[in-house]
């Protein structure tokens, strides 16, 4: 079975992808970027970490800005980009838990775990629906 199961997903225009990722990108530059770095001291990660990973969600969000403007027969390779992307920004939050490990505190251990996960369905979302969605619905 190569098609994504019937759900809320699979429903989506395929330019709708880029517009949820993108929003999630925001959302991801507001904690990194404003929230998590007023209270440093609760997560543990140091400020110019935060900064840096900020950064990397704020490009994000202008790509996907850009491919739901222009994205028209080219989605599939274009939604694959930000997946590879996001994919990316996995393994660099997850090298720099490591890195500083021996400052977070549970609240900042989970935070950047959850944020993980979140990526990564979103990840197989994107490339599963990049892979077998039909072409009738460009």
């Amino acid at each position: 079975m190569n098609e994504i199961k019937k759900s809320y997903f699979n429903n989506l225009e395929p330019k709708s992808w880029f517009l949820l990722d993108g929003l999630g990108a925001l959302l991801s530059v507001f904690l990194l970027g404003v929230v998590l770095v007023k209270l440093e001291s609760i997560v543990g990660m140091p400020k110019h970490t935060l900064y840096f990973l900020a950064g990397i969600p704020c490009v994000f969000a202008l790509y996907d800005l850009v491919c739901y403007k222009l994205a028209d027969k080219n989605w599939r390779t274009l939604l694959r980009i930000i997946a590879i992307g996001n994919l990316v920004y996995c393994f660099i939050s997850i090298g720099l838990l490591i890195r500083h490990f021996h400052l977070l505190t549970n609240l900042g251990l989970i935070y950047f775990i959850l944020e993980i996960l979140v990526l990564i369905i979103l990840v197989y979302l994107e490339l599963k629906y990049a892979s077998s969605h039909n072409k009738e619905n460009d």
